[in-house]
């Protein structure tokens, strides 16, 4: 391959292919149609004598050469693009960009339905897509720019990570209304911590693991609970628990948001509340992209109108 006569306009639709694992999607984010998309992933193919992307069922599977090449032509285009406009303005209400955020179910119900109001109202030509925490590990996702944000409770991560607190998450128990071991327990008053132990609970679990936060704070006092259910979304506890006698430990913005329609009381544990921090956590390279910091503090101001 002779890098002068090289079609640099390829790379992005390489990029946008990493990103997108599909033809058409790639060509939605880079604005070619399906067939030109597919011609430049051709042309790719020839020029680098490497089949690049592979289908497999409905996504287009990037080869190890194609992975090795990504974080390359990624700096390459976000260099550039700084270079370029770094220093203009960002103009939500004209602008034609793309985001995705990744968390759990407790921002898609409680976040994005309004941000999503008020985008179509003040930024139209934002797209908006929220993936599960369980898509894939965030540093990675990151690197790869697969995702813009992550919401999500304190984690491990390399230096060039950077992150804001978002707000604290504080529990409440739920349990269904009526619940028969609790119907001499006004809502809102402690459970006993005997009673609370005994209990069987469900919770909250992408790893698997059926412990967490509540379960410290216990151990911390020599007490254990009962876990028997672990789900992976926020939704399927509440529902579980609206459902059956089991209890759980929920954060208190989403207990309290989910309690009418699950048909839920809400308790007190019977220790003081863990309060995690939940955070935001971006690659540093868009600190400073006008762009991504407007995205940024859209979200965090809409979180904070929890």
């Amino acid at each position: 391959m002779n890098f002068q006569t090289f079609d640099l306009n390829l790379l992005r639709v390489f990029d946008a292919l990493i990103r997108e694992r599909s033809v058409t999607r790639a060509g939605e984010r880079v604005g070619l149609s399906q067939p030109a998309v597919s011609a430049a992933l051709a042309r790719l193919r020839a020029a680098l004598d490497d089949q690049l992307f592979i289908r497999r069922g409905p996504e287009m599977t990037p080869t190890p050469r194609a992975e090795t090449l990504a974080p390359f032509v990624r700096d390459a285009l976000n260099n550039l693009e700084r270079g370029l406009f770094g220093d203009q303005r960002f103009d939500p209400a004209t602008a034609q960009a793309s985001f995705t955020l990744l968390g759990a179910d407790f921002f898609s119900t409680l976040v994005l339905p309004g941000l999503a109001a008020r985008l179509r109202a003040e930024a139209p030509g934002i797209r908006l897509r929220f993936l599960d925490s369980a898509h894939g590990d965030v540093d990675r996702l990151l690197l790869d720019d697969a995702i813009d944000l992550a919401l999500e409770r304190p984690l491990q991560v390399p230096d060039w990570v950077s992150s804001q607190v978002l707000f604290v998450s504080p529990f409440a128990v739920v349990a269904a209304k009526g619940h028969d071991a609790l119907r001499d327990l006004p809502p809102g008053s402690p459970i006993p911590l005997e009673q609370f132990c005994a209990l069987p609970q469900a919770i909250r679990t992408i790893s698997g693991d059926m412990s967490g936060d509540v379960d410290e704070a216990l151990a911390a006092i020599g007490a254990r609970r009962e876990v028997v259910l672990g789900l992976p979304h926020f939704q399927s506890v509440a529902l579980a628990v609206g459902r059956s006698d089991l209890i759980a430990a929920l954060p208190v913005q989403y207990a309290r948001a989910v309690a009418v329609e699950a048909g839920l009381d809400l308790f007190q544990l019977p220790i003081p509340s863990p309060a995690p921090e939940v955070r935001m956590y971006w690659h540093s390279r868009h600190d400073k992209r006008p762009a991504h910091a407007w995205i940024r503090r859209v979200v965090a101001t809409a979180v904070a109108e929890l």
